[in-house]
This record gives C-alpha cells, structure tokens and sequence, in this order.
C-alpha cells in the first residue's frame, strides 16, 4: 500500500506544480513524526503541520500539504507503527495548496472521506481556482478534490471514541477552520485548539474586495471565537505559530508539556489581531 502512496505523489509532482519550487524549504524539509498527547501525533514538515489522531477504530488525518508531502507524511504515519491506509477522514485547517496539495492522491490511496467547512467547498473541488485571492495565480492551483462531507461551525468529526469540532475561522480563507478535541493529560481533561489561520495575504484587499466583501467582518468574528474557546494545548496549521521547533527540543527534558501553552495561545490572538487592525485602518484611511 505505502508503494502507491509514493506512485501518485509521482505522478502529481511530473505534472508540474511551480509554486512548489518556491516554496520555503521548512515547507518540504521532514520534522521527526512524535506523539503530542494522547492519541494526537505530529507528521508534518519543519513548518507544514500535519496531524495524526489515532483510533483502533481508524485514524484521523488533518492537513495533507503540499502535492510533494504525500510521501513524507505516509512514511511518518508509518514510522509511529500506524497504517496510512486506515485514515477514514481528510481534514484541513485551509483550502490553499500547502495545506490541501497532497489531498486528492491521499483520498484515492485511502478511500477516505473529506470534510471540509462548507464556505471553502468550492475551493477544494475547483483546484484553488475558486480561491478569492489566488484565483489568477495558477502557481497557487493543486489538483481538484470532491468533498464527501460538508461542515459548518459546530460540526464533529468523530472516529471511535475520538471527537474532533470544528470552529468557523474564516478571513485567510472563507472556510478558515480551528480544530478543537479533548485529550486526557496526568489525570486530567486538557483542550486542544489547532488554529487554522487568523492572518491575511500580502495585497489582500479587506475593505472592499468584491470576491470577499465581507472578510474584515469575518476576521472580527475569528477574533471573537478564537479569544472564547478554551485552550490548554496550542497548535496550529503552521509550526510556526505555536514554536514548534523550540517546544519539541524540550518535550523530553522539561517537567511538563510544553506544548500545554495557553499564555502562548493568547499572545498568538493578541499579536495577530493587532496585525489585523493595523492594516485595516490603513487600507480605511486611503478609501
């Protein structure tokens, strides 16, 4: 099964996807795959996060990156001692292509079903040519993926005794999703919350885009949800929002978790909303 994996990444990347020769190389370099909590394992790159949540019913897969990932990810799932094949869900923090690249050639090698939120559907099955922003940007394209599932905010995903929720998070993207689950941590209950973006593009227009009208009232909202969900472990769609790097070189020295980071959490909140206003008073001022 793992050979198919590593046939279809193949065949996606002769295709030719040049975005992805632009990409950073801690999009594409492999971080060491490591459970977090729980039943919750990393299987990302250095910076392109990827999650495994493992059930002996089947597993739970969210971020699938770039088309280039597909092998990365598969031989990590299969370093921790799990099979890729038995993923029974794709998940995605954001319908752009270093999150959703490597979806459609996981989804005809598992058989998996994909959910995503419902205001990035078209995104998805379009390719990224329905995307507000990178309509026009065909760098930015990956290969089209029917959607099996549609989501709103509230919505679960549960395989086995493992429940996932998705928060509406839009403003990156129209379906911007947060991720949230309950995981049992030293006798007690902590919440995770997997952000799925609260930032916006070089060259976004948020005042008046008429792809996107109403984005600046969508990334308020983001704001408001992000600041009331309870949060004892931060992760995100990026390493880099929650110091991946630095958290993992700790994780066997330090007395307890550190990926059990609230105060980092809010900081996250704080510093991107504050980005936010700041541009958006600008772009304001010169309406």
């Amino acid at each position: 099964m793992l050979t198919r994996f590593f046939a279809l990444a193949a065949l996606l990347l002769s295709a030719g996807f040049s975005a992805q020769a632009q990409v950073p190389a801690t999009w594409t370099t492999n971080h060491a795959p490591f459970r977090i909590m729980g039943n919750l394992y990393y299987v990302g790159s250095e910076d392109l996060a990827a999650y495994l949540i493992a059930t002996p019913q089947g597993h739970i897969l969210l971020n699938e990156n770039l088309a280039s990932s597909v092998p990365q990810i598969c031989q990590n799932i299969t370093t921790l001692g799990f099979k890729p094949q038995d993923v029974k869900y794709l998940l995605t923090s954001q319908t752009h292509y270093d999150h959703t690249g490597g979806m459609a050639a996981l989804k005809r090698a598992t058989h998996a079903q994909v959910a995503v939120m419902s205001a990035d559907v078209a995104t998805l099955e379009s390719g990224g040519r329905d995307d507000f922003f990178f309509f026009n940007d065909s760098t930015a394209w990956f290969e089209p993926v029917k959607v099996d599932r549609v989501l709103h905010d509230g919505s679960r995903v549960k395989v086995g005794q493992t429940t996932l929720t998705a928060r509406l998070t839009a403003g990156h993207t129209k379906g911007t999703t947060t991720w949230t689950m309950d995981l049992p941590e030293a006798g007690r209950v902590r919440h995770v919350v997997i952000v799925g973006g609260a930032g916006f593009n070089d060259g976004n227009n948020l005042v008046d885009d008429p792809r996107y009208p109403s984005q600046a009232k969508d990334f308020e909202q983001t704001f408001r949800t992000l600041r009331a969900l309870p949060c004892d472990v931060f992760l995100g769609a990026h390493g880099v929002y929650f110091d991946l790097p630095e958290k993992y070189a700790r994780r066997l020295s330090a007395k307890s978790n550190p990926f059990i980071d609230p105060a980092g959490y809010r900081t996250f909140v704080d510093e991107r909303e504050q980005t936010f206003r700041t541009e958006l008073a600008k772009q304001t001022t010169r309406r």
